[in-house]
């Protein structure tokens, strides 16, 4: 019996990378031997994103499928990726992090989340989230002299692993009710109230992944605690996977359960719109600011999958890659900044940043009124497609309060924004130019900015997901 791997090549060769960068650090310590496997680690990424491009419909047995799903938001993850090691690149080097096992971990952390977006079998989406979740926890504490970090890593593992333990049992549930783990047995299953039940643990462990009210409560630690270069990371690319793997096991697998678990997502939806942003009002340090913002854009992206429709799939498909571009570059400003040998992370210590650097002031502008959706950002379109998704599949109020809680988050998203345009400079507060951050800040203010303007293309490509639906 023969098996063929063409559909797992993407991951395949990110793995493989992982691994060579891995090794190669044990053997080659120079910062230009580094820098060679950087490069090295992007070229995969991006190999691996032609490969997805260039894709069909496949499948590796039962467990993986390789369709729109899979195609679109695995595309999202490498462009993640690759974002985040440009962010890095420069950051690293500065602090004296700059080793291979950080482009290692980031790319098996991608892996993972590719997976988990494709997995067509429950047990097979927990290897994948391990896979995403263990490279995240010792990214948290990379910065091995740093307290905050090593406490970070160390809240962020507990908490997973509680998480994990959950949507394990979850999974055992799930088998004990249909005598399958297999997505293709669910599709066909009726709601037991033990299904229901593993069902809704299994929520409960990816929901702690995308950060989801009430299982939210380590993001703000682990975001202050960890290096900014991978809190930018990890912020977005668990939302893909959580967000991926929700979407494919509620709305593609068991619409005909929708009266049944559409109102557990509607009402966590609704408190985490409300309690994430509510949080954010009171913060002045800008990286707990930004985890609670993360808390709310969890918010957000399951209105797409409540909404259990079409236009809910295929916007919480647009709204990922759109949160991908505006929150990598509101974490990228930070990783320029300095005070007193530390990192830069309180709202006051933007003051001065339009003298200093326009152009860098100008895209944390843009990032701040992306993430709050005004137009012509992509944060705008996103959230109006969402919200309209809301409408579609008969959710009226929760449209409403997505509305009311991104009102609401004017007050700490512009009041970031215009402190960068105030001066004189904070007292001790650095300016850190890094070319390949530069790259990478460039490339999501672009991003941000096109897929507001022009939102035509972005969107054709995202509707293609909706043909999944059964």
């Amino acid at each position: 019996m023969t098996v063929d791997l063409r559909p797992l090549a993407p991951e395949v060769v990110v793995a493989a990378a992982a691994l060579l960068a891995l090794l190669a650090d044990v053997f080659t310590r120079t910062s230009r031997a580094r820098a060679v496997w950087w490069l090295v680690a992007l070229v995969a990424l991006g190999w691996a994103a032609g490969a997805v491009w260039t894709a069909g419909e496949g499948a590796f047995g039962v467990l993986y499928a390789r369709d729109g799903l899979a195609n679109a938001l695995q595309l999202v993850g490498l462009a993640v990726a690759a974002g985040g090691m440009l962010l890095a690149r420069d950051y690293l080097a500065r602090v004296g992090l700059d080793r291979g096992e950080y482009y290692a971990l980031v790319l098996l952390s991608t892996v993972g989340a590719m997976l988990m977006v494709a997995s067509q079998d429950l047990l097979f989406l927990f290897v994948a989230l391990e896979t995403l979740s263990v490279p995240l926890y010792v990214l948290a504490g990379f910065a091995r002299d740093s307290h905050r970090s090593q406490e970070a890593s160390l809240k962020y593992f507990l908490l997973g692993s509680f998480a994990s333990a959950l949507l394990l049992y979850g999974v055992a549930l799930v088998y004990g009710a249909t005598g399958s783990t297999g997505l293709a047995r669910l599709a066909g299953a009726e709601g037991s109230f033990p299904l229901l039940v593993g069902l809704g643990l299994v929520v409960v462990g990816l929901g702690f992944k995308a950060a989801v009210v009430p299982f939210h409560a380590w993001a703000p630690d682990v975001y202050e605690g960890a290096p900014v270069p991978a809190v930018a990371f990890m912020s977005v690319l668990a939302k893909v996977g959580a967000v991926g793997a929700l979407v494919r096991l509620l709305p593609l697998t068991l619409p005909h359960l929708l009266p049944a678990w559409q109102p557990l997502l509607a009402a966590l939806s609704a408190a985490t719109m409300v309690v994430g942003n509510l949080a954010a009002l009171r913060q002045t340090n800008l990286k707990r600011m930004l985890a609670y913002s993360s808390v709310s854009h969890a918010g957000y992206l399951l209105v797409g999958v409540a909404a259990g429709n079409g236009t809910g799939v295929w916007s919480a498909v647009y709204y990922l890659a759109a949160y991908a571009a505006m929150n990598l570059g509101a974490f990228g400003v930070l990783t320029f900044l300095e005070r007193a040998g530390v990192e830069a992370d309180e709202v006051e210590d933007l003051r001065g940043l339009a003298d200093r650097s326009p152009a860098l002031a100008a895209a944390f502008a843009v990032f701040m009124a992306s993430l709050t959706g005004l137009p012509p950002t992509a944060g705008f379109v996103g959230k109006f497609y969402l919200f309209m998704a809301a409408l579609q599949g008969g959710l009226l109020w929760l449209a409403v309060v997505g509305v009311i809680t991104s009102v609401v988050s004017v007050a700490y998203y512009l009041r970031a924004a215009y402190a960068a345009y105030l001066g004189p400079g904070r007292a001790g507060v650095r300016l850190h130019p890094g070319p390949w951050a530069g790259v990478g800040l460039g490339v999501s203010a672009a991003a941000t900015l096109l897929f507001g303007v022009l939102p035509g293309p972005l969107t054709t490509w995202a509707q293609r997901v909706a043909a999944l639906l059964r």
